[in-house]
């Protein structure tokens, strides 16, 4: 793998580039990018994110990090930002079984 490989640059990519002000709702942000990724991109986006969660980054910074990249409400989902992430990684998870 390339050595200026950063996942938190890709997991801000995918987090930014998925969950945005235009979106409908983080369902169907994850849905049309689980439907329109390869299992490689899913993979790959499943290993950026669990190499976030299991990073020594404190949780504080964890949660400011994922608040910082999507534009989620996270009390209307009743969801903290990382029991959020957790989700999408299951879902993400779902699909490559599927693909």
């Amino acid at each position: 793998m390339n050595e200026s490989y950063s996942y938190l640059e890709e997991l801000e990519d995918f987090l930014g580039g998925t969950f945005h002000q235009d979106i409908h709702s983080p369902e169907k942000a994850l849905n049309e990018f689980n439907h329109l990724a390869s299992k490689e991109c899913l993979l790959s986006t499943i290993k950026d994110c669990q190499d976030f969660l299991n990073s020594t980054i404190t949780l504080q910074e964890k949660e400011s990090f994922i608040e910082n990249n999507v534009e989620i409400y996270f009390p209307e989902i009743s969801l903290n930002p990382l029991q959020w992430l957790n989700n999408i990684i299951e879902k993400m998870k779902e699909e490559v079984k599927m693909k």
